[in-house]
């Protein structure tokens, strides 16, 4: 257990600093990290390359991507829904030639059963005395053979030797390996973040406007304000919101958007109408305290000491 603080050896409370600490050295219990500001991505950083975007576009959800990461993305889930659906329609054929040769074999079943009823017909009367299972044939020589027993053993020997047993020391002949079976895959490509169905027309351009139009992008990125509203020229960042105006793919913050834009609905930029839809709201990380659709809190789970 931690020492209690200085001049308080003597007092009988746990503080909640030491339970902390002793948590943290001891390796038991669930430990909860907040994340920090390093932790969050920023609001014009891609969400597959985490890195600041040289030719960004936006999606319809707000989420702000490279245009090379996420065409080549989308390009890659193309390829995989192919692979998948090639595998799927095999599947789908196996199981058609299946069912065929069921369908074959069972018709095969009724021919044999209709000529092993149609071969136990006969035309002179039976002896009521002798039972067919015990009818004993003479035979040449004059002994006495039982016909029922050659037949049931005959019979025997068959069904054991048209029965193979599985090879249990081969994993894909075990009574227990079946075959998977796959399911008709979709053939939309999904957003990675959002989840919802993608294209390529559905990426929109989005154009920042720099703080300073004199500084090239190395000296650019190298500053912590990069951007600033196309109409106000308020510093854009983490912890202002902002949207992205559809017709032009200029950025401004949201003050901006309820203040001036949504009054008479048209670009400030452009002049030209602006409906609803086009005014597409920015996936931002927020701050290290206080998050903006992201969780800063991380959680270790591990395991308790019970008494």
């Amino acid at each position: 257990m931690t020492r209690h603080g200085k001049n308080c050896t003597a007092g009988a409370v746990y503080t909640y600093h030491e339970k902390k600490k002793d948590t943290a050295a001891s390796g038991y219990g669930t430990q909860s990290v907040r994340l920090g500001k390093d932790a969050i991505k920023d609001f014009d950083c891609c969400c597959l390359s985490l890195q600041p975007c040289r030719d960004p576009v936006v999606t319809g959800d707000g989420y702000l991507y490279e245009r090379e990461a996420i065409l080549e993305y989308i390009l890659h889930q193309k390829t995989e829904i192919a692979k998948k659906m090639k595998a799927y329609e095999k599947q789908k054929r196996a199981l058609k030639s299946e069912g065929q040769l069921e369908s074959s074999s069972s018709e095969r079943e009724k021919i044999e059963k209709f000529k092993k009823k149609e071969g136990s017909i006969v035309s002179k009367p039976i002896n009521p005395f002798v039972s067919g299972q015990t009818k004993e044939a003479p035979s040449p020589n004059g002994s006495v053979s039982s016909v029922g027993s050659f037949s049931s053993a005959s019979t025997s020997t068959e069904s054991s030797s048209s029965s193979s047993l599985p090879s249990f020391w081969i994993p894909s002949l075990t009574p227990e390996a079946k075959p998977t079976m796959l399911k008709k895959p979709s053939k939309a490509v999904t957003c990675p973040m959002s989840g919802r169905p993608l294209k390529m027309s559905d990426l929109i351009t989005v154009r920042f406007t720099p703080l300073d139009p004199s500084l090239d992008r190395v000296s650019l990125l190298t500053r912590q304000d990069r951007y600033v509203c196309a109409v106000t020229k308020d510093t854009l960042g983490n912890s202002v919101p902002s949207a992205v105006l559809k017709p032009s793919g200029v950025v401004v913050t949201l003050e901006c958007v309820e203040k001036l834009i949504r009054k008479d609905m048209i670009n400030p930029v452009s002049g030209e109408n602006l409906a609803e839809k086009d005014i597409i709201v920015l996936q931002r990380g927020g701050t290290g305290f206080a998050g903006s659709g992201v969780h800063l809190c991380a959680k270790e789970a591990r395991p308790v000491m019970q008494a």
